[in-house]
């Protein structure tokens, strides 16, 4: 059998940091790709072959996934992540792994972007991430078509759970308090021997996430991208990690510019392109001015005083530029900030050299603001959704 000619090794020695790259996409998805399993992931691609899609794929998937609702994500993650550039997968299908892993034969078939094998070998692996590693960095409003298409894909596969908060419910723990319950029905059950005390612990739930999107001519470079950020907010935060209450937390989302609008129902729809294109009919102020602390003001009286702002945690994704007085705005962020959990403002013009928060409404904005970090770029957004669920500080 003739061997399918395949990269030198130098071409791969970029390697790991690509891989690393790709575990810090599976953990924006959502995936609880902590160090220890990273490390292995590289170790386990080191031993087999990083330069084959075949190799990388089950070497990931086996060392990165810890339970069943990690399979899904990561394959939508592979998907995007090593998808050739300007090309677009199908739907993902995730197929049974084999009855034992076998290294594949130079000639023989890897795994698609849709989960399945490829008939005819494609490029490396490590050549295949590298655009998108290199795309986690760059500008959003610097992309070229085809880098929109694949940074379209990689923001698809995001999940964005608030902070965990403990509730009143109880359940079933190893350690905590002990549970009188459980352990008097243990007793019985033992016909009044002693037995082992049965313990119980809080539940923890993620807090609810709010958006408030600028859409005004300012942000119109970036509004696309923090869009469909937004939308996979609405989709990918109702799944809480192991051992906390799932499906309870909704994100809000909302638009401001000149208006006001509540897009959650547009954000509804589980294809990005229709949401967006929903969103579009609904918001009348598309590349307009900005009367941030006047757009505040009517979300703290309409909604934010019902409860969606309370105890929640509010993301504001804009550029600071306010036409009307500063010192609504800063009444208006006082107010938030006391109702909030915590407040997190994404600037895209933080990451441009010199950049100081000179604006006037930045500047009376920050003072309430517990968080602020930049939101240009993917691996910006990745840090964003680190700080909304309290795995990072600012």
């Amino acid at each position: 059998m003739t061997a399918v000619h395949r990269e030198p090794a130098a071409l791969t020695a970029d390697a790991p940091a690509v891989l690393v790259g790709f575990a810090r996409a599976l953990r924006a998805a959502g995936v609880d790709a902590g160090p220890d399993r990273v490390q292995t992931f590289l170790t386990a691609a080191d031993r087999l072959r990083p330069e084959h899609r075949a190799d990388v794929y089950w070497s990931g998937r086996l060392t990165l996934c810890g339970e069943q609702d990690d399979l899904e994500r990561y394959d939508r993650v592979f998907a995007a992540y090593f998808a050739p550039r300007g090309d677009r997968p199908g739907p993902v299908r995730r197929t049974p792994p084999p009855t034992r892993l076998r290294v594949a034969d130079d000639s023989g078939p890897g795994p698609r972007a849709d989960g399945g094998t490829d008939d005819a070998p494609g490029p490396p692996a490590a050549a295949l991430a590298s655009t998108a590693e290199i795309l986690r960095h760059r500008d959003v409003a610097a992309l070229d078509p085809a880098e929109r298409a694949a940074l379209r894909r990689l923001l698809a596969a995001f999940a964005l759970p608030g902070a965990q908060r403990r509730t009143p419910r109880r359940r079933p723990a190893a350690r905590g308090d002990v549970d009188p319950g459980r352990t008097v029905r243990e007793l019985l059950r033992a016909g009044g021997e002693p037995a082992r005390l049965r313990h119980r612990a809080r539940t923890r739930t993620p807090r609810r996430v709010v958006l408030l999107v600028d859409v005004s001519g300012s942000m119109t470079p970036y509004a696309d991208a923090l869009l469909r950020f937004a939308h996979a907010a609405a989709h990918g935060g109702r799944r809480g990690p192991r051992g906390a209450a799932r499906g309870r937390a909704r994100a809000e989302v909302f638009t401001l510019g000149t208006r006001l609008t509540r897009v959650t129902r547009e954000m509804s729809h589980r294809d990005p392109d229709t949401a967006l294109a929903a969103v579009g009919v609904a918001v009348p102020d598309w590349s307009g001015g900005t009367r941030l602390g006047r757009m505040l003001r009517g979300f703290l009286d309409r909604w934010g005083q019902r409860g969606t702002a309370r105890g929640a945690v509010v993301v504001l994704l804009s550029d600071g530029w306010e036409r009307d007085d500063p010192a609504l705005l800063a009444a208006q962020m006082r107010r938030l900030h006391r109702l909030a959990h915590r407040v997190v403002w994404a600037n895209p013009r933080k990451a441009r050299p010199g950049y100081a928060p000179l604006a006037a409404g930045m500047a009376a904005a920050l003072p309430h603001v517990d968080a602020f970090v930049e939101g240009h770029s993917l691996a910006a957004l990745e840090h964003l959704a680190a700080v909304v669920r309290g795995a990072v500080d600012a």
